[in-house]
């Protein structure tokens, strides 16, 4: 069997097969549980005792790659969100045998060498899914009602200093009759054409099952025609091959100049290069981003210096009431894997 292997082999298995072992009861006494990188879920703030109930847990805020083996060393169970763990790290923790990710992207972990070595990985999916819609028109609202400019403007005597009892810096702009287009329709996706439904707009929808996800008030259409004719672009595929840097100079050219572009997604969806150039030639009219190719992204980064790009540092999951459900479920996690019946499995 491979290194860090913890599978017991059926008679007559081939080594290297993808079969996991699960008692129906598992019983480990004083079960290790190790959480790597807690403070982005906790901030802090939040309890983490419902852990303490399933075993002895050790839990650091944040932990450099150099750390990951010794703070995690004797753990059968390990939580991370972004720390790696990767065939490496795993063959030095022999006594691994299940990995919760604290979120719903699990790149931080190999999965394939899990797999091979018998470790247990499961995800928290949907725990965000309201917040991020929310947040992804707080950003909208924030571009055409220009509420941060108007605010500080009256605290700095605008308004007392001016003649009229109203007034705007520049016009704002009202959303409905506005087209939504939407790049990837899962459960986020699915939550902003409600919210957009709501503000009385027009919804477009790039998905790769438009047969099987077809809903009322929502026309698919090809991801150019998705471009072309929305207001607002918002960005919810997740990463792949496939649709790295999607959104470059090229299909930055194909949206209107008035146009929106919203990523609540993944950075590695837009070339930012690309993006700085559709900015500053007005190719575009504004970008709002919670996620960036690189995070946290250089000091200086060229996007910063542009008034028609908001940026916020990817917490559009993170609000209190989010960051509890993560907690809740990866507890969950935890404890369906101790009894034998692991959930939310990703390998």
């Amino acid at each position: 069997m491979a290194i860090g292997d913890n599978r017991q082999p059926i008679p007559g298995e081939a080594l290297g097969t993808t079969t996991f072992i699960i008692p129906i009861i598992l019983i480990i006494l004083n079960m290790q549980i190790t959480i790597l990188d807690a403070y982005t879920m906790t901030h802090g703030r939040l309890s983490l005792d419902a852990f303490r109930e399933l075993g002895e847990v050790r839990v650091y805020d944040r932990t450099p790659a150099e750390l990951t083996v010794e703070r995690a060393r004797g753990s059968e169970v390990i939580l991370t969100n972004k720390t790696i763990i990767d065939g490496p790290v795993m063959d030095r923790l022999p006594e691994l045998k299940f990995i919760s990710v604290m979120a719903t992207g699990y790149n931080a972990v190999d999965i394939e060498a899990a797999r091979e070595r018998g470790i247990v990985v499961s995800n928290v999916r949907g725990y965000s899914t309201f917040s991020v819609a929310q947040q992804v028109f707080a950003l909208l609202m924030a571009v055409t009602n220009k509420i941060a400019e108007h605010n500080t403007d009256v605290k700095s005597g605008g308004w007392s200093a001016n003649p009229d009892w109203s007034y705007t810096l520049v016009p704002s702009t009202e959303l409905q009759g506005k087209t939504m287009g939407i790049y990837g329709l899962g459960k986020i996706g699915n939550k902003v054409a409600d919210m957009a439904l709501a503000l009385d707009m027009q919804v477009l929808a790039h998905h790769k099952h438009p047969e099987r996800d077809a809903r009322p008030g929502v026309t698919f259409t090809g991801f150019e025609e998705l471009l072309k004719n929305s207001d607002v672009v918002s960005l919810h595929a997740p990463l792949s091959r496939q649709n790295r840097g999607i959104i470059n100079r090229e299909s930055l050219a194909l949206m209107k100049p008035t146009a929106i572009l919203i990523n609540t997604g993944r950075g590695g969806l837009v070339v930012e290069d690309d993006l700085v150039w559709a900015l500053r030639n007005k190719t575009i009219a504004a970008a709002c981003l919670d996620v960036m190719a690189a995070e946290p992204p250089p000091a200086g980064h060229p996007l910063f210096s542009l008034d028609n790009c908001i940026i916020t540092p990817h917490n559009a999951w993170a609000t209190k009431e989010a960051r509890q459900r993560l907690l809740n479920e990866s507890v969950e996690n935890v404890r369906a894997f101790i009894n034998g019946q692991p959930r939310n499995v990703v390998n």
